[in-house]
Order: C-alpha cells, then sequence, then structure tokens
C-alpha cells in the first residue's frame, strides 16, 4: 500500500520557507489563471510539480537553490487544479493537453526562445507532453517515472479517478485517498487530473530528439520500468539516486545530476 501511496503523492508540497514576492497569475488560453514564480537570472528551467504538489514544494528540496546558485532563471507553477492557481470543474479544463498549453503559452509570455524543463512524478508525464509539442525545450528532466503512463489505459490513473469520485468499490488507492482526505485539496479537480491525465506513445516517444535526463529512486518502484521508459526514448540516459518516490527528489544527488545535465 506503501507504493500505491508514493505513487500518487509527492513530498513537493506547499512550504512558505521562500519569500513569494515574485508570484503573479498568467491567464492561459481558456481564461484559467496560473500562478507562477520568475526567480534568478540566466538560462530559463522551468520546474513542474507532481500529484497534489504545488510549486512551493520545490523549495523543499536541494535542486530549486541549486539552480539559483549556478545561474539559472527558475519558474516554478502551480499546475492548473493546484496550489493558488484556478481549478476548473469540467471536462475540457484538463482535456487535450491543457496543463501543458498552459506552461507553453507561460513561455510564451515570458519571451523565452529556449529553456530546460524538469518534472517529478505527475510533472514527468506533463513535460513528456511538452517534449512531444513544444520545440522550444531543448533539454528535459522526468523524475520518479517509468514506463507505465505511456498506456492510456493505465490501471492506476483509472483507479485514483474513480476513488477520487467517491467509488468506494477500489481499495488499491486506500492509502492516496487517507492522504487526501487529511489535507485542504479540492478533490473534483484531481479527480479531473487523473480522468483526462496525458500518455505520450511509444511512436511519439521515438521522435524525440533533445538530451532527457531519466532519474529514479534506488527504491522507486511505482511507476514501472525506468529501464523500460529509457528504451522507448533514444536521447534518454539514466541516473539513480538514494531514496524512494516521496524522498529521491529531496535529494543533493537528484540536484547535482540534474546540473551535470543541464549545464
Amino acid at each position: 500500500m506503501k507504493k500505491i501511496l508514493s505513487a500518487f503523492i509527492i513530498t513537493l508540497c506547499c512550504a512558505s520557507c521562500f519569500a513569494q514576492e515574485t508570484g503573479k497569475f498568467f491567464t492561459s488560453f481558456d481564461g484559467t489563471k496560473i500562478y507562477y514564480e520568475v526567480k534568478g537570472e540566466g538560462y530559463p528551467v522551468i520546474l513542474v510539480h507532481g500529484f497534489t504538489g504545488t510549486s512551493q514544494g520545490w523549495k523543499h528540496g536541494s535542486l530549486y537553490p541549486a539552480l539559483l546558485t549556478a545561474g539559472y532563471k527558475v519558474v516554478i507553477l502551480d499546475l492548473r487544479g493546484n496550489g493558488q492557481s484556478d481549478k476548473p470543474h469540467t471536462d475540457t479544463g484538463y482535456a487535450n493537453d491543457a496543463e501543458a498549453k498552459d506552461i507553453m503559452g507561460l513561455v510564451g509570455s515570458l519571451g523565452f526562445k529556449k529553456y530546460t524543463v524538469v518534472g517529478y512524478s505527475r510533472g514527468s508525464i506533463i513535460t513528456s507532453r511538452l517534449m512531444v509539442l513544444d520545440k522550444r525545450i531543448t533539454k528535459a528532466v522526468m523524475g520518479g517515472m517509468g514506463a507505465d503512463y505511456t498506456n492510456p489505459e493505465w490501471p492506476r490513473r483509472i483507479h485514483a479517478y474513480k476513488a477520487l469520485m467517491g467509488d468506494t468499490s477500489i481499495h488499491d488507492v486506500d492509502d492516496m485517498m487517507t492522504w487526501i482526505r487529511k489535507n485542504n485539496f479540492d478533490n473534483l479537480a484531481l479527480a479531473y487530473q487523473q480522468k483526462h491525465q496525458p500518455s505520450t506513445s511509444k511512436q511519439e516517444l521515438a521522435k524525440v530528439k533533445i538530451p532527457v535526463l531519466l532519474i529514479d529512486g534506488t527504491e522507486d518502484f511505482t511507476n514501472g520500468d525506468v529501464h523500460d521508459l529509457q528504451k522507448l526514448i533514444p536521447t534518454s540516459t539514466m541516473v539513480s539516486v538514494p531514496g524512494n518516490h516521496n524522498t529521491a527528489g529531496n535529494t543533493i544527488q537528484f540536484s547535482t545530476a540534474i546540473l551535470n545535465f543541464i549545464k
């Protein structure tokens, strides 16, 4: 059950240890307002959080301060349905790569010609879509993700949606639901995120041309085998760091591997 829980929940959650003077809102393609922060100068790096997370969770780990120290311009945002961003309660609010389109629109509004993107867990699923859709990306990092998400009928995604919609007959996501009930989440928005969570086909991944880093914890067995994902992306390399799905993204080894990859 702990493995199921960690598949959905990332400890990259709300924090207040950094000031938020730079926080702003971007109005996306459908009128949804997306909260974001920009800090630092230099080459842009966008960080994409996971399920039930927010932009502020990155401030708990080592990557966010390491990128700033290294001289990058770092962008963090709350994906729609999370944090301070709007939370649509409609199918159209999340379908057809809405979250990837939000990021692409934000990139355009900030005037970035090129950028690097780093995702973790569900953020890697959105990053995968960006790798296919946005030619401005020069490098991408997918953390905490194996190949299971490439299946449009991924059972874990379907079970999560049904449980969030009130189906009490499903028990393989009980730990996830316990976590959600203990927190002030918008459950309907979370349900729509699972219902319309995008998959990226093996054919699409085979056409990716940019360098991709796959980074996974040595004790992370949640989202399929990362080795299988590496086989699907010809330009990818893989690095293992200490930790499980909830802890690997906060380690020094995680940030060091990413900095070495993107520099």
